[in-house]
């Protein structure tokens, strides 16, 4: 099964998920190197609030990404440029925020977005994502929760880390 890609969910989805966070989604051509990837195309890249994607970019790799951005302190991001950094318990948190973030694109939802991540190699300690998720990641839905990020049921508050 391949990963869902940029191109298979609606622009205007993709578009308005990230302007929520008051993010911008810039698209470059498949033939061109996405600016600000840390791991190369196809992969996501950063530059401060704007998320770089090509057609075939996964959407796991957008979402993570996007997470990075919103998770980082104001400061990180206003310097941020291809390479987030950030500590563990942050990218705990990114991975978390993904997949919470999945369930607002039509066509994809946190299942699906879990089964991708596998695929591309995300590697958790009880071995899957969905394991990791529901039985090993208190921590980081409580370090989403302590940044104000989500809330006690869960939900996205829709904002950026200040």
């Amino acid at each position: 099964m391949a990963v869902l890609t940029c191109d298979d969910v609606e622009p205007t989805a993709l578009d308005g998920l990230l302007r929520r966070f008051g993010l911008q989604l810039c698209r470059v051509d498949t033939s061109q190197d996405i600016p600000g990837s840390y791991w190369g195309a196809p992969e996501a890249g950063l530059e401060g609030r704007r998320v770089w994607v090509r057609g075939d970019t996964p959407i796991h790799s957008l979402l993570h990404e996007a997470g990075h951005s919103i998770c980082m302190d104001a400061q990180r991001r206003r310097r941020l440029h291809t390479d987030a950094g950030g500590e563990d318990a942050e990218e705990n948190g990114v991975c978390y925020l993904q997949i919470l973030l999945a369930d607002h694109l039509p066509g994809v939802g946190r299942q699906r977005l879990m089964q991708d991540m596998d695929a591309w190699g995300y590697s958790f300690r009880l071995g899957s994502t969905s394991a990791w998720f529901e039985h090993d990641a208190a921590d980081a839905l409580g370090w989403l929760q302590q940044a104000g990020l989500v809330d006690s049921d869960q939900q996205i508050r829709w904002r950026l880390r200040d």
